[in-house]
């Protein structure tokens, strides 16, 4: 865990957030700034700065956070409707916390 990363106090419980999924590697929240009326984080509770810092050790978080997203897709009634994925990377990406996470984005109206 980083002292001073937001993602990593939320994910070990150091700072109030409802989880709405939560395993032993990953945790799923509501974001505090929704970009669509679905607006969920899935984040692995271990340290990665970003997509650029994974390693082949990380191929499993990945793998899993994308599964993860699919069923909580589903459980947010807009697997059928449709919803986006979306990591960004570095600041130049749009990444504003520097812990790696995947938003799920969906819930527009058509």
């Amino acid at each position: 865990m980083e002292k001073d990363c937001l993602f990593c106090k939320i994910a070990h419980g150091e700072a109030s957030t409802e989880f709405l999924y939560e395993n032993e590697r990953l945790v799923v929240f509501k974001d505090i700034k929704p970009h669509a009326p679905i607006h969920l984080l899935i984040v692995p509770k271990e340290h990665i700065r970003s997509i650029n810092d994974l390693t082949e050790a990380n191929r499993g978080i990945i793998s899993e956070m994308i599964m993860i997203a699919k069923e909580m897709a589903k459980k947010m009634s807009v697997s059928e409707s449709g919803y986006k994925l979306l990591f960004n990377v570095e600041s130049g990406g749009g990444q504003a916390i520097f812990h790696l996470h995947l938003h799920l984005m969906g819930g527009w109206k058509r």
